[in-house]
């Protein structure tokens, strides 16, 4: 894709950096991704995994990379509490596409509560935004991404189902389609076979294999949930 013009072509490791015996470098999804390189695809791109196979930590790195807070916001956002970003993001380095917009936005669920205090100490000059904390975990999450997530960019999610019912998932694939259709790139890491069900969105596994291209009907994800939706009992035997 020499021409391409989505914000971010390919993730590769930087100039002089080999992957290491050192954490995050022994997860497989990231030994891989500095050994091979990723290819990203235009619209939505979903890293879907079990916890610690390392989609959050990809996620995180790839949007720091870009030049996005690691606690969240947009290019702009200078939001510092506690740094816990693995240093990722300094081995990384980036191809952007050819007129690709520098735009973008890094929704991070851990860090949304300290993000909705900065924004109330930082007023836009543009918009009045509501006092965050003073809305439901959903509602604030939902009313971020329709308010933040309008300009043409490159967007990064992890895990923003962590806040969300059935129906508040879909109204965020809704939005990521609306993005994808827009010209903007999403990556977004997820537990939920509700948002990773968006048509035509690239699926990437990671797990000890490290990455892999899947479908969602052949997500690990997809096909445990679709078990125990059906015969519930046969899971909880062994917890209760």
């Amino acid at each position: 894709m020499p021409f391409a013009s989505q914000p971010v072509r390919r993730v590769a490791a930087a100039e002089g950096i080999r992957a290491s015996g050192r954490w995050p470098h022994t997860i497989p999804a990231v030994r891989q991704l500095l050994t091979d390189g990723l290819d990203l695809e235009p619209g939505v791109t979903f890293l879907v995994g079990e916890n610690g196979a390392g989609k959050s930590t990809l996620v995180e790195a790839i949007a720091v990379a870009f030049g996005l807070s690691p606690e969240g916001g947009s290019t702009g956002a200078r939001l510092t509490t506690r740094a816990t970003e693995s240093s990722l993001a300094d081995d990384l380095q980036l191809t952007r596409g050819v007129g690709g917009k520098r735009a973008g936005f890094f929704l991070r669920a851990e860090t949304m509560h300290g993000f909705y205090t900065y924004l109330e100490q930082n007023p836009s000059h543009v918009r009045e935004d509501p006092v965050f904390h003073e809305l439901s975990h959903g509602e604030s999450f939902l009313t971020l991404i329709n308010d933040r997530f309008t300009r043409q960019g490159f967007y990064c999610l992890d895990e923003p189902e962590s806040a969300l019912s059935f129906s508040s998932s879909l109204a965020v694939v809704g939005v990521l389609n609306r993005l994808a259709e827009s010209g903007s790139q999403v990556l977004c890491a997820t537990h939920s076979p509700v948002i990773a069900a968006l048509p035509g969105a690239t699926i990437l596994e990671v797990g000890d294999w490290g990455i892999r291209r899947t479908t969602w009907e052949d997500l690990q994800l997809v096909q445990n949930w679709k078990a125990y939706l059906q015969a519930p009992e046969r899971y909880l035997r062994h917890v209760l």
